[in-house]
């Protein structure tokens, strides 16, 4: 419906929020859905960014933001009635930034609802190709393309023929340095948390080797074993089969 004098369009915009900080393992009462009226148009004079959300990425930070982080860092807690945010990918309903134009196709932090309007859009990046799927911008075109990219070749600085192991190996992130690392001619292990994510990384994947780390006794010995003593160690979770004492001399550990 239109709105009195002309304004923007009026629809329903069905949103998920976090009730309160979760506790323990996420319930489906932890969150509440909810619709509400928005008007299609950004406040006067913003230079907000008004987007249609068509995909949206789930990610384990997600729960980390949901419960109370006592000492905010990297990550702050998501606040009870908030909406939940997370990367999406929208197209552009209507803008107040000079950077971006209705119709415009954009990835960036988006809530879980079904329009968003984005404040900070500098945390928006315009799409310019548009003949992949669109969803590959919260994947290997987006932010764990991105970290696994920089991660891997900027910071682990690989050499062909090096031993590269990857803890959460079958992540997002860790899958797509597992493939970097193959391009480069490296030997590569991976370890991952069931038999059925083993068996991908090594049957589909292409890892040389990889480990399901709940099934070891001694996470140093299965480290120390010769074919998987590394020169590189790339990790995005702070866990223990951290691999400072089984490293080779000069190896290089990254934490991105």
């Amino acid at each position: 419906m239109e709105t009195a004098g002309g304004a923007g369009n009026v629809v329903r915009n069905k949103k998920l929020m976090l009730k309160d900080c979760i506790k323990g393992f996420p319930k489906e009462s932890d969150l509440h859905l909810t619709i509400e009226s928005i008007e299609l148009k950004v406040p006067q004079g913003s230079n907000a960014v008004l987007v249609k959300v068509l995909y949206l990425s789930i990610d384990p930070y997600q729960y980390i933001r949901s419960t109370k982080i006592e000492k905010p860092g990297y990550f702050s807690s998501y606040s009870p009635g908030s909406v939940i945010a997370s990367y999406g990918v929208g197209r552009v309903v209507e803008s107040g930034h000079s950077d971006f134009q209705k119709g415009d196709l954009v990835w960036g932090t988006t809530g879980w609802e079904e329009y968003s309007l984005i404040t900070e859009p500098e945390t928006l990046f315009k799409i310019q190709r548009s003949d992949v799927p669109l969803s590959y911008y919260l994947g290997v075109l987006g932010m764990p393309g991105l970290t696994a990219y920089v991660g891997f070749y900027e910071f682990c600085a690989p050499k062909k023929g090096e031993t590269v192991f990857i803890s959460s190996a079958f992540g997002a992130v860790g899958q797509l340095v597992g493939q970097l690392a193959k391009l480069m001619g490296c030997y590569v292990v991976g370890s991952a948390g069931s038999p059925e994510k083993v068996d991908l990384l090594k049957n589909k994947l292409g890892f040389d080797d990889a480990f399901n780390y709940k099934e070891e006794k001694n996470l140093n010995d299965t480290l120390k074993r010769d074919s998987f003593q590394k020169n590189r160690y790339f990790t995005h979770q702070s866990y223990k089969t951290l691999a400072f004492s089984t490293s080779n001399p000069l190896g290089r550990q990254i934490y991105p």
